[in-house]
């Protein structure tokens, strides 16, 4: 079959596509580039095959396998978004949005190539960018007052243990002062630990417009949460068969380490971690099920509000499943509590199956 008649750019196309900073190439079903529009060569570097020009500029410990992912598009015989994907050309780092449209030939038996069109978002997203990190800082503004109360409390008690610690001194007895001493050190912990989670909710490890796949977030995540899940053991099923969706790295990496530790602290430490990732026909869910007692019923509208906790005084503070309902809300998601019927806590992430909007995150 000649193909170049049918994946070939017309002058029109290509005029057209470099105002809408967009590149297209062509490639026949053995990947082959056939053709490009001028605009390409500004965004990637021209290789052969449409693999080698993608594996080129992006960290292949993201993207281990272009041509399967490129096949796997074709035979799909419908659009395949990529999302955005990071991309270094001549020592700059571009963002581009890529998508694969593959092309039958004239019988529509067998795929013929197809057309990979990449969209350069780098200024979009920049944009994009600040202004999500000042939505963040506003929404840090909205809990300030609520983390000023919550660090009160210790406050108060510390500040009352010291001065009954120098009266005892005064008094000659050092191992009473030493008793009110520890107090101030368990009441100094949870001021801690409520600012390192707050810092958590400000923080940006990633930029926000970094994607990821769902999956190798996951794995991340639980690599980060080792320590927690030292005594846990932890099972892991995958229930599907296509690619992953690409997501925003540091909110989906963030709320399952949440996820993670919040069964790790509801087992005590010990027990059984069930995690499933599956895919339905409206969207990704990611089931964390753990072995623990579950929660109270009754309190399933106050599980996701800021600084609700069921932990004893002193060892939560509510921030965790809180930060998750916020992030997910800004990727389209949702998340969903209940408790098993077989005992333990299930926690539920819904992600879309598309990219969201990249303008809410």
């Amino acid at each position: 079959m000649n193909d170049q008649p049918l994946l070939q750019f017309d002058a029109l196309c290509k005029s057209i596509a470099e105002p809408l900073k967009l590149g297209l190439i062509s490639f026949n079903q053995n990947l082959a580039v056939l053709d490009h529009t001028p605009f390409v060569q500004k965004l990637v570097y021209l290789k052969p095959s449409i693999d080698q020009m993608l594996m080129r500029g992006t960290d292949s410990n993201v993207w281990k396998d272009w041509k399967s992912l490129i096949h796997s598009a074709l035979k799909s015989g419908q659009k395949t978004d990529f999302g955005t994907v990071k991309y270094t050309h001549e020592n700059r780092l571009r963002l581009l949005n890529i998508a694969c449209i593959p092309l039958s030939d004239p019988a529509g038996e067998t795929p013929a190539g197809g057309v990979l069109v990449l969209h350069d978002m780098t200024e979009k997203l920049d944009i994009e960018h600040g202004l999500a990190q000042a939505e963040r800082l506003i929404a840090i503004g909205k809990v300030a007052g609520k983390v000023a109360h919550e660090l009160n409390n210790p406050l108060d008690g510390i500040l009352r243990y010291v001065n009954l610690s120098l009266r005892i001194i005064e008094q000659g007895q050092p191992q009473k002062a030493l008793d009110y001493l520890l107090h101030c050190r368990t009441g100094l912990q949870r001021m801690t630990h409520i600012i390192t989670e707050l810092l958590e909710f400000s923080r940006s490890t990633h930029l926000a417009f970094e994607t990821s796949p769902v999956d190798k977030l996951l794995d991340d995540a639980l690599r980060a949460m080792e320590t927690p899940l030292r005594n846990v053991e932890v099972q892991l099923f995958r229930e599907y068969t296509g690619p992953v969706p690409h997501l925003k790295s540091d909110s989906v990496f963030q709320v399952f380490c949440n996820l993670i530790k919040n069964a790790a602290d509801a087992m005590r430490g010990q027990g059984r971690l069930t995690i499933t990732l599956r895919e339905t026909p409206t969207d990704w869910q990611i089931e964390f099920l753990d072995s623990g007692p579950g929660f109270d019923p009754k309190h399933i509208d106050d599980i996701f509000k800021p600084f609700f906790t069921t932990k004893p005084q002193g060892q939560g503070t509510g921030l965790g499943l809180a930060i998750c309902k916020d992030l997910l809300a800004k990727l389209d998601g949702r998340i969903t509590a209940r408790n098993a019927p077989q005992g333990g806590g299930l926690f539920t992430v819904h992600l879309p199956s598309r990219n969201p909007n990249p303008s809410r995150s």
